[in-house]
């Protein structure tokens, strides 16, 4: 190779790589502030007899990918209507179930989405929402799971988890800002535990996404709109060294509608050198990518109510966040007649530095309740499959078994702060973490519409905790003016050191078996029927911690908290339909679902402690339909509603909300401001229970084109007793554009232009800002205020888009067979 062909195949990467990475927060705290924690309240064919080799599928990698132009934008209707009315024949994958779904990066680009993490909203029932700025992980809503940052959904690109184990603001931490929808080849979606292949994060779903292997055509896309939206992406691939290399890069920068602007300046690249197929062949990838913005977080209600705040208003005009990913991967895979194999590594370093406010002033009234999360980390990984295809007697087999290997260094967390100037250190924390997982799964195909699937896998977790706060940065007791704790008489001013009683090693192990059912296709109609065992991670300082990062001490019984288990069951079943038969072009599904979970664990990276929580049921039906009448009109749409509550009795809860009206004023300045929400109930906070969306893509390979894309996110409980609620939103987005001869296009996206005000989102809980300081003294030591916090759906905003083939780099790269 070339000294030009290195330089310029490799120039997309090094602009990644020369942004500015998120730095880990490394001095102690300077600043002593007194001040005590006091914790809010949150809450048709037959099968052939002999069958040809399976694809070369490697956990968690998706579908085979669909030629490269299916991911680029390619003038064809993304929505075939040969395929919408082909006849249904029998799943030849081991993991059919009648909600899996496989996409293409042409289906993906053809729906309007406002961010380029937004595209994962192609997934039926699937919601990102943002509360933090456009470079935090999203919150990921779906079948009745408040997924936080990204817990119980695992998402995988190229063969690398996304999910971080044990991060400093939220078990299973996702961020997928990262990701450039225009390189999507395929996007693999499965819900439910029912998958042999389906790790720790993947008892909700999961979700894989494949970039592609080449783009000879090249693409360049250039986007400007409402709010200093600014995007463009440049893509490439070249023949090189019996291979195929492809660079691209992404620069995205936008303000938003807020008081305090975003400033959001986003940078992601990608190349790759690959040869061969995605079932017979190899490839290695370098991605990079750096992101600073300001973070806009939620604000109470009456804040609003009171003309206090404006809706793009904030309570600290300081918080901020940076972030950075970079990482290595590799993959083989080999198929032939009768056997399949495929392995994929990784090393994947990642940083963060996050400055959030959600209480506002109600543990510090004199700086404020900012708090830091830093985090990085570097993490190392395999992937390995290996599938053999034979029979027994006539009925044809297949079998695969599987290993996933995983290894976390971290360092991580939890600062209070004042305008980012840290005051003091709640966790400081060394964490290594490491899980192999074992698993297998064997699909017999008995009779041309019969198949069952029958597997499972058995998972191993081991962590350690090495705890390094000091007691000369740990949280202050009392007024603070005392040294660290030496006697149980010190309590009112030491520091609450809890470093060396919040450290130690965990380790655990869980089986999880799966089974599937297929019956037909009859009448181009065929039935499903899954189970499955999964497990939910919980984070690993909770599993070793003994004392309340903010106020516990070894001395007394005050701080003291429950460790959590490392790994908690869950099962579910699911029963669906799939049909064909109502109408041509028309694909229909019904699934009726159910699981449970023996404890909601949850993880709060704003007090750096982890929550043992109840038992959980949900239970719920997802509907989704397409109808493909001609090449030019696709129509589709999707309902899925949930139950989703608490089993048993919160008696610790009732023991809060008595205390509470027991004491009254006296024990709360401002009683009876702190009881809604607060009494106990059984519902999943935050849980959606209705989502809908509907679409039209309208076009064919050339001429006018056009979507309307409309979302609907319903009410849902913001606190265990369903008094706080958040207010549903509507959005619908249109898009209309021109496709040229050669290729180009032209393109107008339209978002929100009915102008809806409900919540993008919204938590219910207890605070403090200095706004409430105009009608009410400070209360002290309170739970708050309890109010509905929430982020407003952003106003309506159109962008402007021209994309089409990049031929600039053509004269410089020779072309190599």
């Amino acid at each position: 190779m070339s000294r030009h062909q290195l330089s310029i195949g490799a120039s997309a990467f090094m602009l990644g790589l020369a942004a500015s990475p998120a730095l880990a927060v490394h001095n102690l705290p300077t600043i002593e502030v007194g001040g005590v924690k006091h914790r809010a309240s949150r809450v048709s064919g037959p099968a052939p007899a002999r069958r040809v080799a399976a694809p070369a599928l490697a956990t968690p990698s998706p579908l085979p990918a669909p030629p490269p132009a299916a991911a680029t934008g390619n003038p064809a209707a993304p929505w075939s209507l040969d395929e919408a009315r082909a006849p249904l024949t029998q799943p030849k994958r081991p993991d059919a179930a009648s909600s899996v779904r496989n996409f293409s990066g042409a289906q993906v680009n053809a729906i309007p989405f406002a961010q380029p993490s937004d595209a994962l909203e192609i997934v039926p029932g699937l919601l990102v929402a943002q509360h933090s700025g456009s470079g935090k992980a999203n919150q990921y809503f779906l079948r009745g799971f408040a997924l936080d940052h990204g817990n119980d959904l695992a998402l995988w690109i190229d063969g690398m988890p996304i999910n971080m184990p044990s991060h400093a603001h939220g078990q299973g931490y996702a961020d997928a800002n990262f990701v450039i929808p225009e390189l999507f080849s395929s996007l693999d979606v499965r819900k439910g535990p029912y998958f042999a292949d389906g790790g720790i994060f993947a008892s909700a779903g999961q979700i894989n996404m494949q970039y592609i292997d080449k783009l000879p055509g090249g693409l360049l896309s250039i986007t400007g709109g409402s709010f200093g939206w600014a995007r463009s992406v440049a893509a490439k691939s070249w023949a090189v060294s019996g291979g195929d290399l492809i660079a691209a890069v992404e620069a995205n920068h936008y303000n938003g509608p807020w008081e305090v602007a975003e400033n959001t300046k986003k940078l992601s690249s990608f190349i790759r050198w690959s040869q061969g197929t995605q079932a017979n062949g190899f490839s290695i990838t370098g991605m990079a990518y750096s992101n600073h913005w300001n973070a806009t977080d939620q604000i109470p209600q009456r804040t609003v109510d009171q003309g206090l705040l404006s809706r793009w208003g904030t309570l600290d005009p300081t918080q901020h966040g940076n972030s950075a990913r970079y990482s290595l991967s590799a993959r083989w895979s080999q198929a032939d007649e009768s056997t399949f194999s495929r392995v994929e590594g990784y090393v994947i370093r990642t940083e963060l530095n996050l400055w959030d406010m959600a209480t506002g002033i109600l543990e510090h009234p004199e700086l404020g309740d900012q708090f830091q999360n830093f985090d990085r980390r570097n993490i190392f990984g395999l992937n390995a499959t290996h599938g053999w295809n034979y029979n027994l007697g006539a009925v044809p087999v297949t079998t695969r078994v599987g290993l996933q290997g995983r290894y976390d260094d971290i360092r991580n967390g939890l600062q209070d702060s004042f305008q980012r100037n840290v005051f003091d250190t709640p966790r400081d924390d060394y964490i290594k973490e490491g899980n192999v997982s074992l698993w297998t799964d064997t699909t017999a195909f008995w009779t041309p519409w019969l198949r069952t699937s029958i597997g499972g896998r058995f998972d191993w977790v081991m962590a350690s905790v090495n705890s390094i706060q000091t007691p000369f940065n740990a949280p202050r007791l009392g007024d603070g003016t005392g040294g660290f704790c030496f006697a149980a008489t010190d309590l009112e001013n030491c520091a609450a050191w809890t470093g060396p009683f919040n450290s130690g090693r965990k380790g655990q192990t869980m089986g999880s078996p799966k089974a599937g059912m297929v019956l037909g296709p009859f009448h181009n109609t065929e039935l499903f029927l899954n189970f499955g065992e999964g497990l939910q991670s919980s984070d690993a300082r909770g599993t070793v911690a003994r004392l309340d990062p903010h106020n516990g001490t070894p001395f007394t019984d005050t701080g003291q908290v429950l460790a959590t288990p490392l790994l908690v069951k869950t099962r579910g079943a699911e029963a669906g339909v799939r049909s064909k038969a109502l109408l041509a072009g028309l694909d229909t599904s019904l699934s009726l679902w159910w699981q449970d979970f023996d404890s909601e664990n949850l993880f709060e990276g704003d007090e750096g402690t982890t929550v043992f929580g109840r038992p959980s049921r949900r239970y719920g039906f997802e509907w989704t339909g397409r109808y493909t009448p001609t090449d030019w009109l696709s129509l589709d749409g999707e309902v899925s509603a949930t139950h989703a509550r608490f089993r048993g009795t919160d008696r610790v809860q009732q023991a809060v909300f008595y205390q509470i009206l027991s004491g009254g004023s006296e024990a709360d300045a401002i009683f009876p401001l702190n009881v809604p929400g607060n009494s106990p109930g059984n519902y999943l906070t935050n849980a959606p229970t209705v989502v809908a969306t509907g679409g039209a893509e309208i076009g064919e390979k050339t001429g006018w084109f056009g979507a309307l894309r409309y979302r609907y996110f319903g009410s849902r409980p913001l606190t265990e007793d369903g008094q706080i609620r958040s207010i549903a939103a509507g959005t619908l987005n249109a898009r209309v554009g021109y496709r040229f001869d050669n290729g180009w296009k032209a393109q107008l996206d339209a978002f929100n232009i009915t102008n809806n005000r409900g919540d993008a989102i919204a938590y219910g809980y207890g605070s403090f800002v200095r706004q409430d300081l105009l009608f009410l003294p400070h209360p002290g030591e309170s739970i708050g205020i309890m109010d509905r916090h929430f982020k407003s759906v952003d106003p309506p905003a159109v962008r402007l888009t021209l994309a089409g083939p990049l031929t600039v780099f053509d004269g410089y790269i020779a072309q190599r067979p």
